[in-house]
């Protein structure tokens, strides 16, 4: 069933399911499949709407939510053309960091998976015996995981080209963040401490624990102090380029830990949240009035997505990442492969592809998993409430009894198995190879 939902043949699949439709063309059938916000026939099984009934009636018998409450709960299961559940399916709610699905749509869209953020290392003046006779110059191109490794691969690369000082300033340029901390002056002084490994406090001897043993530690004294300037000297010349991780992994390691940072950083990097937004909707397919955003990360309960539209932005990533030969265990923690971030405690059917969210009243899950029956199950679930372990158990359970009523799917299918080995991915912060470019 799951390879004849990923080739299009839709109206097959819904006879086989009991659905009786007039017969379409291939590309009708196509455009059914990728229109996430249009279903064309209620699922015959009632199995979802039963078990999301079910779910809601715990909810209430658990004394989660009151029956006031209880319109405030957001859910939608979707296989295909075909709706399985709906409770205030297309109400926008508080999406908490299920904003980063949309993050990750946009900028998967606009920068694409293989894109590297740029970070150049510069010199205003010449190299004598080892010394820079000016200034180290950062031009910053936006990295989002540029952290201690990072740096201590620069400070080694500089060393190796012959620099030990510099007698003038650190300065930085453009958008520099390091360890997460975006103010330039702060991270460049997080900079400056470890590009000289007699400075290292604590912080930066464990990020040098986590490299391959042997990593030479760098020695690269700055005289000067950290100034941040607009514009770069015309006269530098460049020494280092690094290039981040590939946009891809990047997507991955803020899904798979929930990254407020890395997801500012990178919806700034593509224009911020109304870009982000719109980009979001029109792949999607969805009204733009069930994505409402005010940042790329989920901070705020401004961020509001309606249950549909995640599952629509999901299915949007699916179809994006196919094309580059990805899935979505590619940009997202998947049960079987991670065991860290925020799959590390969670009790998810096998395969399961997730995105958590979470605010002080707000537990969210969406995601996709394969069953025997239906396929695909694409899915999201809004709690507001205050009890956010209970609903994370409650969210657990409901795919459990989902996976049950509908038969596990033997094995993992290939649309959702990563291309990456299990657990392969580099742990947050640990530089990837080949990220080092020096002067010609």
């Amino acid at each position: 069933m799951l390879e004849l939902l990923g080739s299009g043949l839709v109206s097959l699949w819904l006879d086989m399911a009991g659905v009786k439709i007039q017969p379409v063309n291939a590309l009708q059938a196509l455009a059914w499949q990728s229109s996430p916000g249009f279903v064309i026939a209620p699922d015959p099984n009632p199995a979802g709407a039963m078990t999301v009934q079910e779910y809601l009636k715990e909810l209430m018998t658990s004394k989660l939510v009151t029956e006031n409450l209880i319109q405030q709960q957001g859910v939608w299961l979707q296989s295909g053309p075909m709706l399985m559940a709906n409770h205030q399916g297309t109400i926008p709610l508080p999406a908490a960091s299920l904003t980063k699905v949309a993050t990750s749509l946009a900028t998967f869209k606009i920068l694409g998976p293989n894109h590297q953020f740029e970070t150049l290392i510069s010199a205003t003046g010449p190299i004598v015996n080892g010394v820079v006779q000016g200034d180290l110059v950062i031009t910053a191109g936006g990295d989002p995981m540029f952290v201690g490794e990072e740096a201590i691969a620069v400070g080694n690369a500089l060393n190796k080209i012959g620099i030990k000082q510099v007698k003038g300033n650190l300065v930085i340029t453009g958008n520099f963040a390091m360890n997460f901390y975006t103010n330039p002056t702060a991270a460049g002084q997080l900079l400056k401490q470890a590009l000289n490994h007699k400075s290292w406090n604590r912080s930066v001897i464990y990020q040098y624990s986590r490299m391959p043993k042997g990593t030479p530690k760098p020695q690269v004294v700055i005289n000067g102090t950290v100034q941040v300037t607009a514009q770069p000297n015309p006269k530098q010349t460049l020494l280092v380029r690094h290039l981040s991780l590939p946009l891809h992994q990047l997507i991955k390691e803020m899904n798979v830990y929930s990254n407020n940072d890395i997801a500012e950083m990178l919806a700034q990097s593509v224009g911020g949240a109304n870009v982000v937004k719109s980009t979001a909707a029109q792949l999607a397919m969805v009204p733009q009035s069930e994505i409402q955003l005010i940042n790329g990360s989920g901070l705020g309960r401004e961020n509001k997505i309606s249950p549909r539209a995640v599952c629509a932005m999901f299915m949007a990533l699916q179809r994006q990442a196919s094309a580059h030969n990805l899935t979505l265990a590619d940009l997202f923690p998947t049960s079987g492969f991670d065991n860290r971030g925020t799959m590390q405690f969670r009790s998810m059917p096998s395969a399961t592809v997730m995105k958590t969210g979470t605010l002080s009243d707000v537990s969210a899950l969406a995601g996709v998993l394969p069953t025997r029956d239906r396929g695909l199950v694409w899915f999201a679930i809004i709690n507001r409430g205050y009890n956010v372990p209970s609903f994370r158990s409650e969210q657990d359970q409901l795919l459990q009894h989902l996976v049950k009523q509908l038969q596990v799917y033997t094995g993992v299918p290939t649309a959702l198995t990563p291309h990456s080995p299990k657990n392969s991915l580099p742990k947050l912060g640990v530089p990837s190879r080949n990220q080092i470019v020096y002067r010609s």
